[in-house]
């Protein structure tokens, strides 16, 4: 029997919003990050990247639907599978895309939504580096900031964090957003696409949770070398 609280979270969550969750190999977080979402968000969408842990499975049983690659092919490419399937849709009025780790916080989507209804924007950015609440360590600091300064050459948009995968995008936005990129410079690659619609844009303000899981996820030196490689080539 469902308890008191779960009716009432369910009539409040957004039913024109669908948050992407790129999956690989996140069985040991998936769960909690699918059902905090769901307390917000009425469809969650995760995309399955080839994973080999029962990941899916678990995604499955905590209420997500989820769409399956049958090998992996990287995140960007499991973006793109979640935007297509978004517009093929029709009824949905922005896109999410959160990472499927466990280091964001729900809080700050939802936060991040209601600033560009507010404000009548089209893409909100998240960014961990408008406050000092995340402490992302030195190595991973430099990452980063390379990121930032290839995406500003990129693009012409002088983000702060440009390679944080918590992001609003609009409906209109969405339209032009056709990734190739289909490693980490997809990142790069999504901004670039969404500078050239000249919609309205901001930054939000973000935690970014740092676990011990989340780290031996992440990002190395050297990948910020292969995004540069990946989008001047490419």
């Amino acid at each position: 029997m469902a308890t008191g609280k779960t009716q009432p979270q369910r009539e409040l969550a957004e039913p024109r919003c669908v948050v992407v969750v790129p999956l690989f190999n996140e069985a040991a977080v998936i769960e909690g990050v699918v059902s905090q979402l769901q307390q917000h968000f009425s469809r969650v969408l995760c995309v399955d990247d080839g994973s080999r842990d029962g990941g899916p499975d678990i995604a499955r049983r905590a209420g997500a639907k989820v769409i399956t690659h049958p090998m992996n092919l990287g995140q960007g490419a499991a973006l793109q599978t979640g935007i297509s399937w978004a517009r093929r849709a029709g009824d949905v009025d922005y896109l999410i895309t959160f990472d499927g780790d466990g280091q964001h916080r729900v809080e700050d989507v939802v936060d991040m939504l209601a600033f560009a209804r507010r404000k009548d924007l089209a893409i909100v950015f998240g960014s961990r580096f408008l406050d000092k609440r995340t402490k992302p360590g030195f190595a991973k600091k430099v990452v980063l900031k390379v990121a930032v300064l290839i995406t500003r050459v990129v693009t012409g948009l002088q983000l702060t964090d440009a390679h944080n995968g918590i992001r609003v995008i609009r409906a209109d936005a969405l339209e032009h957003v056709n990734l190739i990129q289909d490693r980490m410079s997809h990142a790069t690659e999504i901004v670039h696409q969404l500078a050239k619609t000249k919609l309205k844009w901001k930054e939000y303000p973000v935690e970014v949770l740092y676990t011990e899981y989340s780290k031996r996820k992440g990002q190395s030196l050297l990948n910020s070398i292969n995004i540069l490689f990946d989008l001047i080539v490419r």
